[in-house]
């Protein structure tokens, strides 16, 4: 906890003066670093389609979780085609896709694939316009591409009913906004930094969320930071991982940590030991995508040569890619965009050549799933 001098940790004297302890970080820095370069072993010894088959999975979780963490729920389909649009990888045909998805899109592969570029205030604004598109976050009209003004009040964080808020959080006061970006930003384009590379990603990634300079978006664009140190880290565009995925599956501990460490002291070793763990099951979880996506290449190779109809092949893919919920004939029809009859024929066929198999459950309830090979 702080000293009882000041609440949150922007208000100490020697902001922003980070201090960790090393020696107790050292275990979970060598455990992820295991992790990389098992994850970057294992991409070496496929193909390129497949690392880019593994990049866009990452990168489509990555997208998705980022904004789910905040409550938005994006179209999965339209962010895919998306990046496979950006990726140049070839997924069959494309989802129709909106502009609130392409910012979040933009904002993510230009944080991984331009890591290496210095990180500005015009770069930032520009995520952040892309965020917001038509300048409204809900109902509410917001500043985009700038700094907060502060104008309706403090910009706090917090939750429960109107009237019976609890303040989670308080940022700095929008007059301190230039002086403190500048600070995190000289930090960030330091061309030679004294922390190490994965302390950095998760300092970055603090600093940033707790001076939260934007009217809304802070939380999306301080992932996107620290996914640019990331890769910075890894010294790759590509993406394998998702690191936003693994904090939405801990979204209360995410949100839990983050409170305790912007109202405690500018020892930060807790939240960077909490970082690293999230990075290390992030890299575990990757491992478990990429046995996916060589199971699918497997499938399809054993495959090769089926005179397979475009409906069947687009099913086949969405079941592969993780199909939520029970394959029913009518579901087939609407992701197929065919009649009932249509949808039954193509299943029968499928049946017939050992590629699905109907699940235990029968008559009005029937569905199916891909037959173990």
């Amino acid at each position: 906890m702080n000293s009882g001098e000041y609440l949150y940790i922007w208000q100490a004297p020697v902001w922003p003066q980070w201090r960790y302890d090393l020696s107790a970080l050292a275990q979970p820095m060598a455990q992820v670093s295991r992790a990389q370069g098992l994850l970057l072993g294992r991409m070496a010894d496929v193909g390129m389609s497949l690392q880019d088959e593994a990049s866009l999975a990452a990168l489509t979780d990555d997208v998705l979780k980022t904004s789910e963490i905040e409550g938005e729920h994006l179209n999965v389909a339209s962010v895919r085609s998306s990046i496979a649009r950006r990726l140049g990888v070839d997924i069959g045909s494309l989802a129709p896709v909106d502009r609130h998805v392409e910012g979040v899109v933009d904002m993510v592969l230009d944080a991984t694939t331009r890591h290496a570029a210095p990180l500005t205030r015009e770069r930032l604004f520009a995520w952040h316009a892309g965020l917001f598109p038509t300048g409204y976050s809900g109902l509410t009209r917001i500043t985009t591409a700038a700094w907060r003004d502060d104008a309706q009040g403090p910009m706090q964080v917090e939750s429960g009913p109107i009237g019976r808020q609890r303040v989670h959080f308080e940022a700095p006061p929008a007059e301190r906004l230039d002086a403190d970006m500048d600070a995190l930003l000289n930090w960030l384009n330091d061309p030679a930094p004294a922390d190490p590379a994965l302390i950095r990603a998760g300092l970055g990634h603090l600093w940033f969320v707790t001076i939260h300079p934007f009217d809304d978006g802070n939380g999306r664009v301080a992932r996107a930071v620290g996914d640019l140190l990331l890769a910075r880290a890894d010294g790759s565009s590509q993406r394998f991982y998702s690191l936003s995925a693994q904090i939405q599956r801990e979204r209360k501990a995410y949100y839990d940590i983050l409170e305790r460490t912007q109202k405690g002291s500018l020892d930060v070793t807790e939240w960077l030991r909490w970082f690293l763990d999230m990075l290390d099951q992030a890299l575990s979880q990757a491992l478990s995508v990429l046995d996916a996506v060589l199971f699918k290449a497997r499938f399809w190779q054993g495959l090769q040569g089926a005179a397979l109809n475009e409906r069947q092949i687009k099913v086949l893919n969405r079941l592969l890619d993780g199909f939520e919920g029970k394959l029913t004939t009518s579901k087939w029809a609407a992701l197929a965009k065919c009649s009932a009859d249509t949808a039954l024929r193509d299943i029968s066929d499928l049946i017939d050549r050992g590629v699905l198999q109907r699940t235990a459950a029968g008559g009005r309830s029937t569905s199916y799933e891909l037959k173990p090979q």
